[in-house]
């Protein structure tokens, strides 16, 4: 019988492993990460994914999960208990607002957003159990870029964690580990995997005691991602920086359009000199700003419908980092479950439009949104 030595990791689509016997079984718990027992604990496929993940973030370790919000619950239930407190930037997805808000907040775990004017001075939020804060590298939707040095000089200032959710930007852009940060997440179920097939999630640590209470967490919580969505990712994400290097080049070509169409009130996106944070993105990041922008059209809903009528290729997804474009409504998705007074007070009205530029060809792009704006 040859050797079979696959240049493609095959799936190990099994819940649990088998042993010999007890003398095996002990081996297995004196001689941690050997073999393999159960698939929540531990399986080639998922440890591969964290592995190739973790190179690109410079972690000591990194815990697949099984989606981008069980990697945000791990990360923040790795440092916090009942009774602690964190801070988190008002700029923030509406999922992460929503799982601090409506759930942490049930287990005795208190949040306190921190405004804008204050993210870099913050210490009059810090209270004695407070225990981390949890920031966006670029803000979903409307790209606000944070300055992680600064962040970590004020987090380490009070003796706290700092925990960046990196999706948007991915390690191509800007590594955040590198730049002080404790903790990384990110959702892979987009631009990691990019083919808008997987649903998962990746925590990635700079000290190993973190890593180790994140493993904890994911265990026993149940969190651990499924053998075929690992391999699908971990597939996914050996395209990363080739795909990355696209989105990021058909961003700049269609925010600098947008920018100067009549339609078109305002754009939201790091690689426009008229950023407020161009500068930052620019020293923080590789010299790429991401796939993702937003912009603003009237605050009328029906023009939004319209305009979305008048695409032809864009499709109306509520997600994001696909191969493919496409358009979502932070107001009716992202960000629904915020009230109506944060909503206004972080910029989310009404004509607000995020797009996930894809890696198609940006002539075809442009025609589609020209096709949409004609509409509105």
């Amino acid at each position: 019988m040859p050797i079979i030595s696959p240049k493609s990791t095959p799936i190990f689509q099994t819940s649990v492993f088998t042993f010999d016997d007890l003398n095996e079984l002990e081996l297995y718990f004196e001689q941690p990460g050997q073999r393999y027992m159960y698939s929540r604990y531990a399986n080639p496929n998922s440890d591969e994914l964290a592995s190739e993940v973790n190179k690109l973030e410079n972690g000591v370790g990194a815990i697949v999960t099984s989606s981008g919000m069980s990697a945000i619950l791990a990360a923040i239930l790795a440092v916090c208990k009942a009774g602690d407190h964190v801070l988190c930037a008002e700029e923030i997805y509406g999922g992460s607002s929503a799982l601090l808000t409506q759930e942490l907040s049930r287990i005795g775990i208190e949040v306190t957003y921190v405004p804008s004017e204050e993210t870099y001075s913050f210490d009059a939020l810090v209270k004695p159990n407070t225990r981390l804060f949890l920031a966006e590298t670029m803000s979903n939707p409307l790209l606000v870029v944070f300055d992680i040095r600064r962040l970590v000089t004020e987090t380490q200032k009070h003796n706290i964690k700092l925990v960046i959710d990196n999706t948007f930007a991915t390690p191509i852009v800007t590594k955040p580990l590198g730049l002080g940060a404790d903790i990384v997440i990110h959702s892979v179920t987009k631009y990691l995997s990019g083919h808008s097939d997987v649903t998962a999630g990746v925590v990635i640590c700079k000290e190993e005691q973190d890593l180790q209470r994140v493993q904890k967490v994911m265990l026993t919580y149940g969190l651990n991602l499924s053998p075929f969505e690992s391999w699908l990712a971990a597939r996914g994400l050996k395209t990363l920086r080739l795909r990355m290097k696209q989105h990021c080049c058909n961003a700049q070509t269609i925010a600098e359009f947008l920018q100067g169409h009549p339609k078109v009130e305002q754009v939201w996106y790091p690689g426009l000199r008229k950023h407020p944070q161009h500068q930052l993105a620019k020293e923080q990041g590789s010299g790429l700003y991401g796939g993702m922008l937003s912009f603003r059209i009237k605050d009328d809903k029906e023009a939004v419908n319209r305009f979305m009528h008048g695409l032809d290729h864009i499709p109306f997804a509520p997600s994001l980092a696909g191969v493919s474009s496409s358009i979502s409504y932070p107001l009716g998705t992202s960000h629904r479950s915020l009230t109506a007074a944060q909503q206004q007070k972080i910029g989310i009205t009404a004509g607000v439009i995020r797009l996930s530029v894809g890696i198609e060809e940006d002539e075809e792009l442009l025609a589609d949104l020209v096709r949409g704006l004609a509409n509105v």
